[in-house]
């Protein structure tokens, strides 16, 4: 079920499925932008690019440094939840 109150995103991948995923997040890493996307069944990270305006998601094609930015994210909101 839908939540109205979060934008959501459809993402096609390279076999042309498209799959909904709802916005958890947007946050710099290393001088990158990213997007934490929540879908049904995974949690995925995907790059921002673009400027303001006219900015488009890039998947990351590598999965360990999916997991590593997806990891570093969960650290950083723990270690702010902590204050």
């Amino acid at each position: 079920m839908r939540d109205n109150h979060r934008d959501y995103i459809t993402v096609e991948d390279e076999k042309g499925n498209r799959k909904d995923y709802a916005l958890e997040a947007l946050f710099d890493m290393k001088e990158e932008s990213y997007a934490l996307l929540k879908g049904e069944e995974e949690t995925i990270v995907m790059k921002v690019e673009g400027e303001e305006g006219n900015q488009y998601l890039l998947g990351i094609s590598d999965p360990l440094e999916s997991e590593a930015i997806l990891d570093a994210y969960q650290i950083a909101v723990e270690n702010a939840q902590d204050r």
